[in-house]
């Protein structure tokens, strides 16, 4: 059984147990109500008492074991993929040089990394700061997001 059909049945236990059921948009409702039903209590909790993980992203695209939560936009992946292309490309003819640029490339993707994680995290305190409360989806992608990249580290 995958990853996504555990949870599924997992919330589909949990949500009868309780007397809801998943709307069309996915939120947990009690038959006849016309708001979803929100907190801490919708969550899931692993056999470690971890509940903000363990829930997929609001849009369906859970993020499962070896399944890897996306780090740069789009354009930015693209764009480093590419460079790394021309890196392995030119190391035939340009051995030293094909290192060096693949130095550069990883230390600019490094720098990108850290920038988008230190804006995310700045997101996040601004919105303590300011006194309000941060939604637990937030806090769930923003953990999840450390997590695939935690992961991806040590797999390396």
């Amino acid at each position: 059984m995958s990853a996504q059909e555990r949870y599924e049945e997992q919330d589909r236990e949990r949500l009868q147990e309780n007397g809801m059921q998943r709307d069309q948009d996915g939120r947990a409702m009690r038959p006849n109500q016309d708001a979803p039903v929100g907190g801490t209590a919708d969550l899931i909790r692993t056999p470690d008492g971890d509940a903000a993980a363990n829930q997929p992203p609001a849009d369906g695209n859970e993020v499962t074991e070896g399944a890897a939560t996306p780090l740069l936009p789009p354009a930015s992946e693209e764009r480093f993929r590419q460079g790394w292309e021309t890196v392995q490309v030119g190391f035939v003819d340009e051995p030293r040089r094909s290192v060096e640029q693949a130095d550069q490339l990883v230390a600019e993707l490094m720098r990108e990394l850290a920038e988008s994680f230190a804006q995310a995290r700045s997101s996040l305190e601004a919105e303590w700061d300011s006194g309000e409360d941060v939604s637990t989806e937030e806090l769930r992608v923003a953990l999840q997001r450390y997590r695939s990249f935690f992961q991806r580290l040590l797999a390396a």
